[in-house]
C-alpha cells in the first residue's frame, strides 16, 4: 500500500514561474549557467549556486548555508509562497516533439522506501547519498522531485482528466520549447480519492532519482534520532515526488564509448567478438538495434550489428537478459578489461536522444576508439529487475520526463 499525500508546496507567483524554473543545476555547462544569472535574477539557479553572487566557487557547508539564505531571500521577496492547506498537483509536460507527459507531484513516505513499497532497480553510492542528505538537512528544502512510475490506473486517470479540464495555475513554455502545466488539487473529496487510489496500489518504482530518495531516507532516520517526540507525520518522513503512469515514461538507451582495445588489434578485437555475437559488417550506413539483445558497433570507420548468439549466453535472471548487462558481461569485461563500470576511465556514456551520430563523431575525432549501441530497456525490464531484488549497470537508462528545479518545493520543518 503506497502512501502518497498531500503536503503544503512552496510554489513562485505566476508571474514569475517561467523565469525562476531551471534545469538541474548539472545539465548546464558554466557559460549557460552564468549566462542565465548574468540576464535573470529571478533563476532558481541562483538559489543553488549562491557563489555567483561573490564570484566564487564554493562548497560543502559554506555553500549550504548560502543556499540557505538565498531561498529565503527570495521568500521574504514574496517570489515564493506556501500553500496554506496541502494539495496534491497534476504537473503536465509537453515536450518539442509534442510528447505529453502527465502526472501528480506528491509527498512520498521514506518509511515505503524503506519497506520496499517504493521500489530501486539502480545502485547507489554511499558518498553522494550522505553529501546529498547533508545539503537537505542544512538547506531544509528540495526542489527536485524523484520520478516514480506507478501502473496505469483509472481512478487515478479520471482525477487527473476531470482536473486537468479547468485553467491551470502555471502555463510557460521554455527556450528549449517544452510547455509546462501545473494545476492545484485543493478540493477535499478530490483529494480522498487520489490518496485512497494510491493507496490501493502494491508498489510504486524509481524510474529516477535513487540518489535523492536514498538521502531523504537517510534524512529521515537522522531526523528521527533527534526528535524525541517523534510521531511519523513530520515533513522529514516524506519526500517530494513526481508519480506517473508507466504508459508515460519514455526510456531511451545509454550508448557507450571505449578508449582503447585493451592491447587488441581491430582484427583481434572481432575475432573474440565473434564468439559471442554474429557480425556484420555494415561499412559506412548507420545501424541502430531495432530490438533487445541486438547491438551496433562503430570502429574504425565502419558501422557494425552484433546479434547476441543466444546459444552461448545463459539468461539466468531478469538483470541477465538486460542488454547493458550483456554488453558488459560478454565484452566489457572479458575482451576490453573494463571491471567497474563507474570508476574505469576509459569509458563513457551518451544517452539515446544525441543519436548514434554523436558517437559517430566522437569515434571519429579520436577521442575514443569504439562505440557501441544498445536497444532501450522497457518499463517492464526495470521492474522485473527491480521486483528480483537486482540493479542495473550504471547508466542503463535515460529516461523522461525531466522536471525543472523551483516550480513546487518540499519544505522539511
Amino acid at each position: 500500500m503506497a502512501k502518497v499525500h498531500p503536503f503544503k508546496a512552496v510554489r513562485p507567483t505566476r508571474d514569475k514561474v517561467s523565469l525562476i524554473a531551471s534545469r538541474s543545476y548539472q545539465s548546464y555547462t558554466p557559460d549557460e549557467r552564468d549566462s542565465r544569472m548574468d540576464y535573470n535574477p529571478f533563476s532558481f539557479l541562483h538559489i543553488i549556486n549562491p557563489g555567483y553572487k561573490y564570484h566564487k566557487e564554493i562548497s560543502g557547508e559554506e555553500r549550504y548555508k548560502l543556499v540557505r539564505n538565498r531561498y529565503l531571500e527570495f521568500k521574504e521577496e514574496q517570489i515564493f509562497q506556501k500553500e496554506s492547506t496541502p494539495c496534491y498537483y497534476v504537473y503536465k509536460i509537453v515536450n518539442r516533439e509534442q510528447r505529453s507527459f502527465c502526472g501528480i507531484i506528491a509527498a512520498t513516505s521514506a518509511e515505503d522506501y524503506e519497506q520496499n513499497v517504493i521500489k530501486k532497480h539502480e545502485d547507489t553510492l554511499q558518498e553522494r547519498e550522505h553529501t546529498f542528505k547533508e545539503y537537505l538537512k542544512t538547506v531544509g528544502f528540495n526542489a527536485e522531485p524523484v520520478l516514480l512510475t506507478y501502473p496505469d490506473n483509472d481512478e487515478i486517470s479520471n482525477i487527473i482528466f476531470e482536473v486537468i479540464q479547468e485553467r491551470a495555475e502555471y502555463e510557460f513554455t521554455t527556450t528549449y520549447r517544452d510547455t509546462h502545466f501545473l494545476w492545484v488539487i485543493d478540493n477535499k473529496k478530490l483529494i480522498k480519492r487520489l490518496k485512497e487510489a494510491f493507496a490501493a496500489i502494491d508498489a510504486v518504482y524509481i524510474a529516477d532519482g535513487h540518489h535523492r530518495s536514498s538521502s531523504s531516507h537517510l534524512l529521515t532516520e537522522d531526523m528521527k534520532k533527534e526528535n524525541p517526540e517523534h510521531k511519523g507525520t513530520e515533513t522529514y518522513n516524506f519526500f517530494m515526488s513526481y508519480l506517473i503512469p508507466e504508459s508515460h515514461l519514455k526510456i531511451f538507451e545509454f550508448n557507450r564509448l571505449v578508449k582503447g582495445l585493451n592491447g587488441l588489434s581491430k582484427e583481434e578485437f572481432l575475432i573474440k567478438l565473434d564468439e559471442w555475437y554474429r557480425i556484420e559488417n555494415r561499412g559506412i550506413d548507420i545501424y541502430k538495434p531495432s530490438k533487445k539483445h541486438h547491438f551496433s558497433m562503430y570502429l574504425d570507420g565502419e558501422f557494425y550489428s552484433l546479434y547476441l548468439r543466444k546459444t552461448k549466453y545463459e539468461f539466468t535472471d531478469a538483470l541477465a537478459e538486460l542488454d547493458a548487462q550483456i554488453l558488459f558481461k560478454t565484452i566489457l569485461d572479458p575482451i576490453l578489461n573494463i571491471k567497474d563500470l563507474r570508476t574505469d576511465n576509459r569509458i563513457e556514456y551518451s544517452h539515446g536522444k544525441k543519436g548514434f551520430v554523436y558517437v559517430k563523431s566522437k569515434v571519429d575525432c579520436g577521442d575514443f576508439t569504439v562505440g557501441f549501441g544498445l536497444f532501450p530497456a522497457t518499463v517492464d525490464q526495470m521492474k522485473n529487475i527491480a521486483d528480483q531484488g537486482l540493479t542495473m549497470p550504471p547508466k542503463s537508462t535515460y529516461i523522461e520526463p525531466k522536471l525543472r528545479s523551483g516550480v513546487t518545493i518540499y519544505e522539511y520543518e
